[in-house]
């Protein structure tokens, strides 16, 4: 580790977005993730592979080798014996445990004070990460309502941020970044606002640990606005939406909207934290248009290419025909062109999909951040399956949004016979966003953990492929470089992904944390 490499902790890290960012500015030098921790153990197997990718880049690049034979389905596993001992290394920085218990709390420490040594008070360091926030979110809570006798005071998952806190009060780093949804700053329990209780202890965590000396105190920022707390400050005088960072004006193809809290020690405020710039807006086909089309999958029937082109066809000729006599002949026509254009689809992907050029955005910056020569594949681009009615309303959905520019809306607008699912309560204005297309132009909606559920909310703007989004199309609206291998199934892998910080946001926000951190 040179002088000027600072270390990071990263906690809840799942895939690693938020470390990402971190570890690849200025080509690895000005971060080191030094310990990050995540429970899932598919999540926690990205994790390492990637904290594995770093070690091969910082200390051993001819090792690299093996790494992207792996990738490249050249081998079972991403080491040899050469470079076994980084493996190794990797388990000992990327930890499988769960925090907020005695085991994973006291397997924390140890890797902590192995690395970062005892006296973390007097060593610039910074803590990232989010801590799960199912508990905070809108959708979350409106499942909660439905659970009998739930309680918030008694949800543990309210409280996870204090594992984030007691690391903070006992290591006290310069700075800590942590991020979390905006369904946090609403939030109550027992009568009071989370996100107040939050802010205090943050700022003062000796609130939360009574009797230990020597707590720090930390000022927390806002990266885009001038609205700060200071310890011992009134939180209900703080404008808490001016903690919300809209990822779609800083260069991320995604409306992604979500708190993120930069608290900086007292001893290190003289420096004042600059915000981030707005950066011109991203397309969703700036990300993913170049990418190899693939056609969707059958469910609930036998598949083949031969079967889809037959299935599909009479799905989009039917809605099409029904369009027509609604006087929809705009969308007709481009159903019809998309009926045309089945049978240059065969093909629905896989973990690894032959790449016979680059999917360049002719955006300078991001394609030196999403592109890698030496891959062979392209990674995790693989579709689902889905029922044949559903792919229907695929293709009309992405027609309506070629013409409208936007997506269709429930039962007023998937208002022909053919496209009426079989829900009871269609009509009842519940399921307005049932079926959501992303747009071509414009940013996607907010890529979530709900991707691995079902494709409904993330259907490619495509009629002709009539189908969810891949993996890695997800991940490149995510900015995740384009080798960041996601292991697990491909549930799994969604899950991963939609739970991640974008890594080109967080890359922005270490920029400004290192900028603090070496002004002279």
């Amino acid at each position: 580790m040179t002088k000027k490499t600072i270390p990071v902790v990263d906690l809840f890290a799942g895939p690693g977005g938020l470390g990402e960012g971190f570890s690849a500015l200025e080509n690895g030098e000005a971060f080191q993730i030094i310990v990050s921790a995540e429970k899932d153990p598919i999540a926690h197997e990205t994790l390492r592979l990637r904290a594995f990718f770093r070690l091969l880049k910082t200390k051993m690049k001819e090792g690299l080798a093996d790494y992207y034979a792996f990738c490249n389905g050249e081998s079972k596993t991403p080491f040899t014996d050469k470079t076994k001992e980084l493996w190794d290394e990797a388990e000992k920085e990327a930890l499988c445990i769960e925090l907020g218990t005695e085991n994973g709390n006291a397997k924390l420490d140890d890797a902590i004070q192995q690395r970062l040594g005892h006296d973390t008070g007097n060593k610039p360091w910074v803590l990232i990460g989010g801590p799960p926030c199912q508990a905070y979110s809108l959708v979350g809570r409106a499942r909660n309502k439905g659970i009998a006798d739930y309680s918030a005071e008694t949800d543990h998952r309210n409280f996870l941020y204090k594992e984030y806190l007691r690391i903070i009060n006992r290591y006290k780093p310069a700075i800590f970044v942590m991020e979390n949804v905006k369904g946090m700053l609403s939030a109550t329990v027992s009568g009071g606002r989370i996100f107040h209780e939050i802010l205090q202890d943050l700022a003062t965590p000796a609130r939360a640990f009574p009797g230990e000396t020597d707590n720090p105190r930390y000022k927390i920022c806002s990266l885009v606005s001038d609205q700060h707390f200071e310890p011992d400050g009134d939180p209900t005088k703080v404008d808490a939406n001016a903690f919300i960072i809209k990822a779609e004006h800083y260069g991320i193809p995604q409306a992604r909207h979500r708190v993120i809290l930069v608290g900086i020690r007292e001893d290190f405020t003289q420096c004042k934290l600059g915000k981030l710039k707005h950066q011109p807006p991203l397309d969703v086909e700036d990300v993913i248009a170049s990418l190899p089309k693939l056609r969707s999958r059958l469910s609930k029937e036998p598949d083949s290419a031969t079967n889809w082109q037959t299935r599909v066809a009479e799905q989009l000729m039917s809605i099409s025909k029904e369009a027509s006599k609604a006087n929809m002949k705009d969308i007709a026509a481009l159903l019809n062109k998309a009926c045309s254009n089945l049978r240059n689809y065969s093909e629905y992907g896989g973990i690894r999909v032959l790449r016979d050029d680059k999917a360049s955005t002719g955006l300078p910056a991001l394609d030196a951040w999403f592109e890698d020569n030496k891959l062979k594949f392209w990674l995790n681009h693989e579709t689902r399956g889905h029922r044949i009615d559903d792919l229907g309303r695929y293709a009309y959905a992405a027609a309506f949004a070629a013409l409208h520019k936007r997506s269709p809306k429930g039962h007023t607008e998937f208002n022909l016979t053919g496209l009426v699912p079989a829900h009871k309560n269609w009509e009842s204005g519940k399921f307005s966003d049932r079926f959501r297309v992303q747009t071509r132009k414009g940013p996607s909606t907010t890529i979530t953990s709900h991707i691995s559920k079902d494709g409904h909310y993330y259907i490619h703007y495509d009629p002709a492929q009539c189908r969810s989004l891949t993996v890695r199309e997800a991940a490149r609206l995510q900015t995740f470089p384009d080798n960041y291998f996601f292991q697990g199934g491909r549930t799994q892998q969604y899950h991963q992904v939609g739970n991640a910080v974008p890594p080109f946001l967080a890359n922005q926000i270490a920029a400004f944390v290192y900028q603090n951190l070496t002004k002279p």
